[in-house]
This record gives C-alpha cells, sequence and structure tokens, in this order.
C-alpha cells in the first residue's frame, strides 16, 4: 500500500500507522515512514541468535525487514516472535537495522542525558535527512510527553538490539544505548531489548 507525502504526521511521535511517526528512512532507493510499535505489545526481550554464526542477509544498516527475515530463516528465536506478532491489525513489524534504530534515538531521546559525541556516533546516511555525528547537547530529550523517560511510550534508557550484524565479527550485532546514544556491538548471546517497528513508503 502506498501513501503520499501529505497524509504523513505533521509532527514526530504523533499516533500513525498502528503505531508511531518515528521520521523517514531511506532503504535500498527508497524513501519510508517509520513507525515506532507501541510499548505494550512491541516490546521484546531475547538473544539475537543462539549461534555465533553469520547469518547471510543480515548485514543492512537501513533494511530492518529483510535482517528480520533473514534472523528468522537462520532460527533467531527473537526475530521469529517480532515476525509472528501482530500488532494493531498488522503482522508486518520487524526489529529495526542499525540507521533506523538511530533514527528513533535522535528524534524519540526517552533522557536528558549528554549523548556519547565520541567516534562516529550518529552519524546516519540512511535517514532523510541524513543524520550528522551528535554533540553532547544535541539530540535533546524528545518533546513526546509520552516518549520522555517515564512516559507510556519511552524507550527504557537501556542497549536496544538491532538487526544488523555486526560486519567484522560474525559473533556480534549492532546494538544502541537509549541513555546517551552510545553505538556499538553486542555478543549475539546476550539477552537484550528490540522495539517492533513497521515502515510505509512514500
Amino acid at each position: 500500500m502506498n501513501i503520499i507525502t501529505n497524509t504523513l504526521p505533521a509532527a514526530i511521535g504523533a499516533a500513525f500507522g498502528g503505531g508511531f511517526f518515528a521520521g523517514l528512512i531511506n532503504a535500498g532507493g527508497k524513501t519510508f515512514a517509520l513507525i515506532v510499535s507501541p510499548k505494550l505489545f512491541g516490546e521484546f526481550k531475547g538473544r539475537w541468535h543462539a549461534s555465533d554464526d553469520s547469518v547471510p542477509g543480515a548485514e543492512d544498516y537501513a533494511d530492518g525487514l529483510a535482517n528480520t527475515n533473514a534472523m528468522a530463516a537462520a532460527g533467531s528465536e527473537l526475530a521469529k516472535a517480532v515476525r509472528a506478532s501482530v500488532i494493531e491489525g498488522f503482522d508486518d513489524w520487524y526489529i529495526p537495522a542499525r540507521d533506523e534504530l538511530e533514527l528513533i534515538y535522535r528524534n524519540l531521546k526517552p533522557t536528558d542525558y549528554e549523548n556519547s559525541a565520541s567516534f562516529r556516533d550518529g552519524e546516519n546516511p540512511s535517514s532523510v535527512p541524513m543524520g550528522r555525528h551528535y554533540t553532547e547537547e544535541l539530540p535533546g530529550q524528545t518533546g513526546v510527553d509520552e516518549f520522555r523517560a517515564g512516559g507510556n511510550q519511552a524507550l527504557d534508557p537501556v542497549w536496544h538490539w538491532s538487526s544488523t550484524q555486526y560486519g567484522p565479527s560474525s559473533s556480534y550485532a549492532w546494538g544502541q544505548h537509549f541513555y546517551g546514544g552510545y553505538q556499538t556491538n553486542f555478543h549475539k548471546s546476550y539477552e537484550g531489548r528490540a522495539r517492533a517497528v513497521r515502515r510505509l513508503p512514500i
């Protein structure tokens, strides 16, 4: 189903498409509206994968849907649980890719903590507009009350899984801390959070 640009919500965090509008992402040369699931139904916990084996097809930095499908095909219980979920009548939820997860942090940051501004934290060539390196002050805490720390939709200030495998080592996958935006890799066997998303083409 296609939507036209002027049907997009006017504000980040607005109810939209079974969840909440988180911004725009470019994947495979196409632009999508990224939608964060309601926390009550869309927050998952688990290991990225039980095996250190490489998961072909889960290396994309922007296409979380393709990554999650590859994870599920390789036996990831976390990915299978997310892909099997039906939330607000939609069944196309997935684990966000690294750049999709960064966009959620940038636009819906739950805390007022200083950001990690080391190395390349925050650089996002897939977001629309392109994301730039964090400073300690920017991005600031979201102005969307429901997504601020303590709000009923807020992403908890802990690290969350992305669906993007860490390229240099098949034993790791990318994640992002939601208290200060630090982007790093975690061993696939670690227990972590994942917040389901879906997307709509524009």
